[in-house]
């Protein structure tokens, strides 16, 4: 028996061959880590040889790898090889394919901050991917986007006439565009997709709703509009104009509010606000604010308190879940945001002075300034508007310079009078 397997392996200078059963060789060695090792593919797959001298061979090779100080472990082999074909076939990949999984990751890993994005932000992102990304890139490789292709697509997209206004010199989305595609190139560089960052400015972003002799200022309502658009909304959803004007909320902000977020004194002759949610124009559904910020509490002004107290009386549920502005009268469901974008399409225009295409949004800016004038300090304009961004406030620093300006004039007046009394 002994004789027999003498017979089927064979010991070389070093390491061993052995005959198996399938009348193919084996080839074993020592590696230099002490441990035995029978020969394996580079995918760590058993390896058998059909003549001694091809097992001989590889033994021999394998002897040389060692005495050059190159040799590894089949596992590490095998791993090196799984990255490296994984890393081949990433370097392939085009740009439909990658942003598809870019869309995933975003959607299931926070971002820098370390917090997940909102579903609306992550539709807005697919949104500019499918309408102005893909069918230029779609087929293209990843690794073949460089600063080329990304220039002559931007100058691509600041060449589309605007969807809003098609005789305005700017489209209002070429920068947006740009800018979801370098988040997506930049990714595609950590990943080891892409060589380099192309390098390409983000076109300018200006305004598509006004022409060049708009100013902010212009769209300010005055009272007698706001309440001129009260009027023209129907019940049960007016209330909406003064909470947007008066208490400076967010469309999503006034759609989200339910009775449980108005809390009344013992008298009901003064409320507090508080805004917890919004409902998402994107979604449908119900989340948290645009930011921390936007979760906060504020007096609802006396000038509304009458109206307020009546419409929640008459026209909305007792239920502390009601919604504020209900779909229909005392119903238990928000007023969707497409449904009121129409409803405030078609209102709008009744009120006369209004710039063209006044937007909901507009009434915020409107009680802002009003409360800018009032001499709000700059934190008191970001905790009433729930506003995360100091920059974006500064913009009702200019109805506060205005006030100053009268103040300065006023003062200067004064003094020139005082003096002259003194002479």
């Amino acid at each position: 028996m002994a004789e027999d397997k003498a017979a089927r392996q064979r010991r070389e200078a070093w390491g061993s061959l052995r005959r198996l059963p399938s009348k193919r060789w084996q080839a074993r060695y020592t590696g230099p880590d002490g441990i035995a090792y029978s020969a394996r593919t580079p995918e760590d797959k058993a390896l058998t040889f059909l003549t001694k001298g091809d097992a001989r061979a590889w033994l021999n090779r394998v002897h040389e790898t060692i005495g050059r100080g190159e040799w590894e472990p089949p596992d590490a082999i095998a791993r090196r090889c799984q990255e490296e074909a994984k890393v081949a076939a990433l370097r392939d990949v085009t740009f439909r394919e990658y942003v598809e999984r870019w869309l995933e990751r975003i959607e299931s890993e926070p971002g820098k901050g370390g917090r997940m994005r909102k579903p609306g932000t992550v539709l807005m992102y697919r949104g500019r991917v499918v309408n102005y990304l893909l069918e230029p890139l779609g087929d293209t490789r990843v690794r073949d986007i460089d600063t080329e292709v990304v220039r002559a697509l931007t100058k691509r997209l600041v060449a589309l006439p605007s969807r809003i206004r098609p005789n305005a010199k700017q489209n209002g989305i070429a920068g947006d565009a740009v800018d979801v595609l370098k988040m997506i190139l930049r990714a595609a560089v950590r990943d080891g997709v892409l060589a380099a960052m192309p390098d390409v400015a983000t076109p300018a972003r200006k305004s598509v709703r006004h022409d060049q002799d708009h100013t902010p200022e212009d769209d300010v309502a005055t009272p007698t509009q706001v309440e001129e658009l009260y009027a023209a909304v129907p019940q049960p959803w007016s209330v909406a104009v003064l909470f947007a004007a008066w208490c400076q909320l967010r469309r999503g902000e006034v759609l989200g509010l339910q009775r449980r977020d108005i809390v009344w004194n013992v008298d009901r002759t003064a409320a507090t606000l508080y805004v917890r949610r919004q409902k998402n124009g994107s979604t449908g559904d119900l989340t948290d604010p645009k930011s921390a910020q936007g979760v906060r509490s504020m007096a609802v002004p006396p000038l509304m308190i009458d109206r307020l107290r009546e419409h929640l009386d008459e026209r909305v549920a007792e239920a502390r879940t009601a919604p504020v502005v209900p779909k229909v009268a005392r119903g238990l469901e928000h007023m969707p945001v497409s449904t009121w974008n129409l409803v405030w399409v078609e209102r709008r225009v009744l009120v006369a002075g209004l710039p063209e295409g006044y937007r909901f949004h507009d009434l915020r800016h409107t009680g802002l300034t009003r409360f800018a004038q009032e001499g709000a300090t700059l934190a008191e304009l970001m905790r009433r508007g729930g506003h995360a961004d100091i920059h974006v406030v500064l913009r009702y620093q200019k109805a506060t310079m205005a006030r100053d300006v009268e103040l300065a004039a006023r003062m200067s007046a004064t003094v020139v009078d005082e003096i002259r009394r003194a002479r």
